[in-house]
């Protein structure tokens, strides 16, 4: 994807993400329509389409923090992992644009 910034991420993974994002949040939202009738799994399926073209923007950021300071983990706290911050850096923005466009389909 930007191969100076994170050489090892891939528009193969991108495109794959955002095949399960949709297929896995149409369904998680299908088995919340049973429970809540206006959660639909289309509107499931737009929120994870959404949400999985976005959220990688957190983890290509955190990367360019990391490449500008020439640092190659956040921290040591998770060897291997490249730190907590690698860990989560996409959830954040998952969170809350999650938050926002449950808010407004629903």
């Amino acid at each position: 994807m930007s191969p100076r910034v994170s050489p090892k991420k891939s528009w193969e993974g991108y495109f794959g993400g955002i095949l399960f994002g949709i297929v896995f949040a149409a369904l998680f939202a299908s088995l919340w329509h049973l429970r809540v009738p206006v959660i639909t799994p289309f509107k499931g399926a737009i929120i994870g389409l959404v949400m999985a073209v976005v959220t990688p923007l957190g983890d290509l950021g955190e990367s360019m923090i990391k490449r500008q300071f020439g640092f190659k983990d956040s921290s040591n706290l998770l060897p291997g992992h490249g730190g907590v911050m690698d860990r989560i850096d996409s959830w954040i923005w998952a969170a809350v644009i999650g938050y926002y466009l449950v808010g407004w389909l629903v």
